[in-house]
C-alpha cells in the first residue's frame, strides 16, 4: 500500500510544476455549497456527492471536484488570461468496493484565455503528458463538442434536441433516446398508455379527475408537461441518413489524424459539425508543434461522456495498463461552465487533474 506521505511528496512535486508554468496557486473550502453544484448537474450529483446539513449554511457538500470553485473565484475578480494550480483531497461515493477511493488526493492546473482556445487545449495536453511521461501511459482524447454540434444540427423538434444534450454525459439514456427519436425502438409501453389515456380528455380534466394534488407541480405544470408529451409523440423521426450518421459518429475511435479525415468526409452530410471540426484541426496542428505524435495520438469521438458534466469540448485522460484503475489524469475545455458561473460574463476555459495517489503507486510498482 502507498504510504500518505509517498502520494503528499507527489502531490508537492506536480503541484510545483504547475507552479513554474506560471498557474497561481488557490485554494477551496471542503464544503462546498451544494446548491451551486445541484443547479448544474441535477439530483444526480447527489449520489456521487457526500451531502450533509448545516443550520446556517443550508445544504453542503464534501468538495467532489475543484473546478467549479474556481470558476467561480475566478468569475468574481480574476484577471485574464489567468493560471491556477490546486492540491487538495476531494470526496466521492462509490458504488461497489474497488481500487476508486472514496476520498483522495487531487493536483489540478486550469487556463482561462480566449485569445487562443486550440492553443491552450494543446498546452494543457503537453503540459500533462510530459509531467506523466516516466509513467508510459495510454492517451486517450476526445471532442464533446463535435458530438454536441452534431445534436444541435439534427432536423428535429427543438424538445428533441434537448433531451438528447441533456442526457449526453449518461450513454446509456442518451442511446435509448437516439433510438427512440429516430424510430429504431418502439415507444415503452408505459408511454404509449399514458399518451392514450391523455387523448381522451383535456389534461385539466385529466388532472381534476384525479383528485387532490400531491407534489411540488401546480396543475398548470402538469398541463404543459402532458401537452409536450402529446406534441412529441406527433414529431416524426429522426431522418434515416441523419440518425445513421449520429451512430456513426458515437462508434468513432481511430488515431486522430485519420479521425479527423473521417469527420472531413462526413462534414457535407452534417454541416452543423463543420465550425467544430475546424477547431478540432486547429486543435491538431497545435499539439504537433508541442511535439504530440497526433498520427498515432488516440481519439474517441465519445470519450468524456461519463465525467462531470461540464466538459464541452477538447476531453483527455492518461490510463494505466491496469484497467480496473481510475484515470491518472483527465481534463477538458468547459467554457460554457463559465457562462453559467459568470452571471452574464464567460472566458474560454480548459483544465484538467492528476491523482498523486496512483502517480505514486504506478511508481513504485516499476
Amino acid at each position: 500500500m502507498t504510504s500518505k506521505a509517498a502520494i503528499r511528496a507527489e502531490a508537492e512535486t506536480l503541484f510545483a510544476a504547475f507552479r513554474t508554468e506560471g498557474a497561481v496557486p488557490v485554494e477551496a473550502d471542503i464544503l462546498q455549497p451544494a446548491e451551486t453544484l445541484l443547479d448544474l448537474y441535477g439530483e444526480d450529483i447527489r449520489a456521487r456527492a457526500y451531502v450533509t446539513a448545516d443550520p446556517l449554511r443550508g445544504e453542503m457538500m464534501l468538495r467532489p471536484d475543484f473546478t467549479v470553485p474556481v470558476v467561480q473565484a475566478h468569475m468574481a475578480h480574476g484577471a485574464e488570461p489567468a493560471r491556477y494550480c490546486y492540491m487538495g483531497e476531494v470526496f466521492r461515493k462509490q458504488d461497489v468496493a474497488g481500487p476508486r477511493a472514496n476520498e483522495y488526493l487531487q493536483v489540478g492546473f486550469e487556463l482561462f484565455d480566449r485569445s487562443a482556445p486550440e492553443q491552450a487545449d494543446a498546452q494543457v495536453f503537453a503540459l500533462f503528458a510530459r509531467l506523466l511521461a516516466p509513467l508510459n501511459l495510454r492517451a486517450a482524447t476526445g471532442d464533446i463538442g463535435i458530438l454536441m454540434a452534431a445534436v444541435r444540427g439534427l432536423s428535429t423538434s427543438e424538445r428533441r434536441k434537448s433531451a438528447l444534450l441533456r442526457h449526453i454525459w449518461r450513454p446509456n439514456r442518451f442511446r435509448a433516446l437516439l433510438d427512440r427519436f429516430s424510430g429504431r425502438a418502439p415507444m415503452p409501453a408505459a408511454r404509449a398508455a399514458l399518451l392514450d389515456r391523455l387523448q381522451k380528455d383535456t389534461p385539466e380534466a385529466l388532472t381534476r379527475a384525479a383528485g387532490t394534488l400531491v407534489g411540488l407541480r401546480s396543475a398548470e405544470d402538469i398541463a404543459a408537461r402532458a401537452r409536450a408529451l402529446i406534441e412529441d409523440a406527433a414529431t416524426q423521426p429522426i431522418a434515416a441518413t441523419e440518425a445513421a450518421l449520429l451512430y456513426d459518429l458515437l462508434s468513432l475511435q481511430a488515431p486522430a489524424r485519420a479521425a479527423l479525415n473521417h469527420l472531413r468526409g462526413i462534414t457535407p452530410m452534417l454541416p452543423a459539425i463543420a465550425p467544430a471540426v475546424d477547431r478540432f484541426a486547429t486543435r491538431l496542428d497545435a499539439l504537433a508543434t508541442l511535439g504530440i505524435d497526433t498520427e498515432t495520438l488516440p481519439f474517441e469521438a465519445s470519450h468524456g461522456r461519463t465525467s462531470l458534466e461540464y466538459y464541452d469540448g477538447f476531453v483527455f485522460s492518461f490510463h494505466a495498463a491496469d484497467p480496473a484503475l481510475p484515470p491518472v489524469a483527465s481534463g477538458g475545455r468547459y467554457d460554457a461552465l463559465t457562462a453559467v458561473l459568470g452571471q452574464g460574463r464567460s472566458i474560454p476555459a480548459v483544465g484538467g487533474v492528476i491523482r498523486p495517489g496512483l502517480v505514486a503507486r504506478l511508481k513504485g510498482s516499476v
